[in-house]
């Protein structure tokens, strides 16, 4: 990206990051819930250093990756320069990343199958860190979707916990493109009250407004704060 391209694509940031958090203050208003119960992610895949640095500067500090590789080229110099930045991996993670992702992420919203959570307890008898997981539902049951179908979800999170060993934070889910979104974020509250699951990562750039009155704790919004990107999917 030239210089000329990058400033042009990151001079409105801190007006996209402020109008975002009016809108996140507003849904939680009218939620009758307290700001600080909702974790705003800012998705920075596919945006370079210079498109990140002024959303660091308006005081945005939890940010999410699609990608392991695509973080680790990017965040271990912004994470020495600013201090108190939160990684959240958001994508699907392959088994033979785990070890760099505990390593670098402070959360993981997309643990899905029983070859991920092998080598998660593996990588947490290794390493010190310990991300917060989350267990990803495929509440829509679509199959090029990944995630956990909603009958098998109780089951697995049994597992996680008794077979793996595995301190599960919460749920995450993706509704599909043409549902109605609400259906999908009260049924991934339900799975995750019956299993005391506390935290709910569902809501994007379109519908975070429904899911914190669905009880989401964490937000995923990206397009509504960096902007579209040719050849990306908005979040």
């Amino acid at each position: 990206m030239t210089t000329e391209a990058s400033s042009q694509l990151t001079e409105h940031l801190p007006t996209g990051l402020a109008t975002v958090e009016e809108a996140v203050a507003r849904a939680c208003k009218e939620a009758r819930r307290g700001r600080a119960s909702v974790n705003l992610i800012a998705v920075s895949k596919t945006f370079d250093v210079d498109a990140i640095e002024p959303v660091i500067k308006a005081g945005q500090f939890i940010f999410g990756e699609n990608r392991v590789q695509e973080a680790k080229a990017k965040w271990p110099g912004l994470m020495s320069a600013y201090a108190g930045i939160s990684l959240h991996l958001i994508g699907p993670l392959q088994s033979n990343k785990t070890k760099e992702a505990v390593a670098l992420f402070d959360a993981i919203h997309s643990v899905d199958r029983p070859s991920l959570c092998e080598a998660l307890a593996r990588e947490f008898r290794i390493q010190t860190r310990r991300p917060q997981l989350f267990v990803q539902l495929n509440t829509g049951e679509e199959p090029q979707k990944a995630g956990i179908a909603p009958a098998d979800a109780d089951s697995f999170i049994a597992n996680c916990r008794d077979k793996y060993g595995l301190p599960i934070s919460g749920l995450m889910c993706i509704p599909p493109v043409d549902d109605a979104p609400a259906p999908h974020f009260a049924l991934t509250a339900k799975i995750a009250a019956r299993n005391g699951l506390k935290n709910l990562s569902m809501g994007m750039s379109a519908d975070f407004a429904i899911a914190i009155a669905m009880g989401a704790t964490h937000v995923r919004v990206g397009s509504a704060i960096f902007g579209h990107r040719a050849a990306t999917v908005s979040t």
